[in-house]
């Protein structure tokens, strides 16, 4: 096959695209993977939390990984890796098994900063941007693909067969990698900081685990209150490790570069925004019309009207990087967190006719996909080529860690209040959703808020304009 652009980047999308799905979708057969396997409800969310916290754990050290021994030999590996979670998945008789497969599932989510890093490597400097906009509208389309596909794939597959749709595409990718994409000859010198490692691994656990678990443990039990303390003292004694060692795993002086924390921050926000609508997005539109404010909706219907926000996340996600030469990625950002913020306030008061809830899903996708394809660039932008993957990485945990909190916080809202049933209120939907809002909002306030800076790194012989949450438009605003 004839290396180009595009078959670059198709091998790159398939992982990536397998990936996204992976993360969402076991959801919506949740109950149907509890009866099968005969386990509690308490039992069956295990498989949303070891891939969360296996993609957690793994995201920042194998992006680092990537940086110092080969993106492309490491990308391979990880193919490898999570094929053979799909099959365990797959073939499981049992939940221990099924575990096994999804945390193997879960180390795939560090394809994310390779590809970034793969793309950066091999497209020409002109080309990037558009790239790296394309290859998040992936992402995002992935994750709220595998909700859509779920139900009518396990209609007739069974959940089991669910897995076998990633499998082929990451089967594909990875032989496709081999095919097309060169190997990396851009690498950071250096090795793998073991102790930080471990503590960046320790408090990300510490904190995942009560995060998705804390509603049926209890919110102030010792055990959820004893993980939070001890993710503190494990991220104090990270911080202080990665300060004092002359190869850190995560560069943390670069990390608190304006451009870079704001963006992160913002980051955090937006994920969490984007979790708590996507959390209960399909089970408000499913309320039966007996409550008063439900849609009645089946899970196809559910499907289409989630289907002009992947149509609209798609579109976004793609157009960022060629109207990055008129619009700044910064002002993207602010500007397509502003518009998530203003869908979720729409589907919080607005909501009883199916066409405004797919027109606010559709304005979603479109805030979605443009803010989450301009942060990305933002962070390729503002760090040396050789950190890419740590720096993507990293990005992509915060936004993680905050899609966990947030996810964690509206279902206490949505379930605070319940009828005889023990359907949500729509009250309870309301503020999920406000809340969703607010968060969308603040992300969109630090986008446009802060300003650029210069810095000079030690690794790169050429000043690095680092914007707050950044575009090369800033170097102008300076003078």
């Amino acid at each position: 096959m004839p290396r180009s652009p595009f078959t670059v980047f198709l091998a790159l999308a398939l992982g990536v695209a397998s990936l996204s799905s992976l993360q969402s979708l076991v959801i919506p057969v949740l109950p149907e993977m509890q009866r099968d396997l005969s386990t509690t409800p308490a039992g069956v969310n295990w498989t949303l939390t070891a891939w969360l916290i296996a993609a957690a754990v793994a995201t920042p050290l194998i992006g680092r990984v990537g940086d110092l021994f080969g993106r492309r030999r490491t990308m391979i590996v990880v193919v490898a890796i999570v094929a053979a979670g799909d099959l365990i998945a797959f073939a499981s008789p049992d939940l221990s098994v099924l575990l096994i497969g999804r945390v193997l599932q879960g180390v795939g989510a560090s394809l994310f900063p390779l590809a970034f890093g793969l793309l950066r490597e091999t497209f020409p400097r002109e080309r990037i941007a558009s790239a790296i906009g394309a290859m998040s509208a992936v992402i995002a389309i992935g994750s709220g693909l595998g909700t859509v596909i779920a139900g009518p794939l396990a209609g007739a597959l069974t959940w089991r067969g669910l897995f076998l749709l990633p499998f082929v595409l990451v089967v594909a990718s990875g032989i496709l990698t081999l095919l097309v994409i060169p190997r990396s000859t851009e690498r950071e010198h250096g090795r793998i900081n073991v102790p930080a490692g471990i503590l960046l691994s320790g408090w990300l656990v510490a904190l995942l685990l009560p995060l998705s678990n804390g509603a049926a443990w209890g919110w102030t039990s010792p055990l959820v209150l004893g993980l939070f303390a001890l993710a503190l003292v494990l991220m104090a004694a990270w911080v202080a490790v990665e300060l004092r060692s002359v190869e850190p795993l995560v560069d943390l002086r670069l990390m608190r570069a304006p451009a870079i924390w704001s963006t992160n921050l913002a980051s955090l926000l937006l994920g969490g925004a984007m979790f708590a609508v996507f959390a209960f997005f399909a089970r408000f539109v499913q309320t039966p019309t007996s409550t008063g404010y439900g849609l009645g909706a089946t899970i196809a219907q559910s499907g289409l009207l989630m289907l002009p926000m992947l149509v609209t996340m798609a579109a976004a996600g793609f157009l960022s990087g060629p109207i990055g030469k008129i619009v700044s990625f910064r002002v993207q950002f602010g500007g397509g967190a502003a518009l998530l913020a203003l869908s979720a306030v729409g589907l919080a008061v607005l909501h009883s006719q199916p066409w405004l809830v797919a027109v606010e899903a559709g304005l979603f996708g479109l805030g979605l996909g443009i803010s989450y394809a301009a942060m990305t660039s933002l962070i390729v932008q503002s760090v040396p080529s050789t950190q890419t993957g740590i720096a993507t990485g990293v990005n992509a945990n915060l936004r993680t860690i905050g899609g966990a909190i947030a996810s964690s916080v509206v279902t206490v809202i949505v379930f605070a209040n319940t009828d005889a049933t023990g359907l949500p209120l729509e009250a309870g939907y309301t503020e999920a959703f406000l809340t969703a809002a607010a968060l969308a909002g603040v992300a969109a306030v630090i986008a446009f808020a802060v300003r650029a800076r210069r810095v000079r790194r030690a690794s790169e012989r050429e000043f690095a304009v680092l914007t707050s949450p950044l575009t090369l438009e800033t170097e102008a605003e300076a003078a």
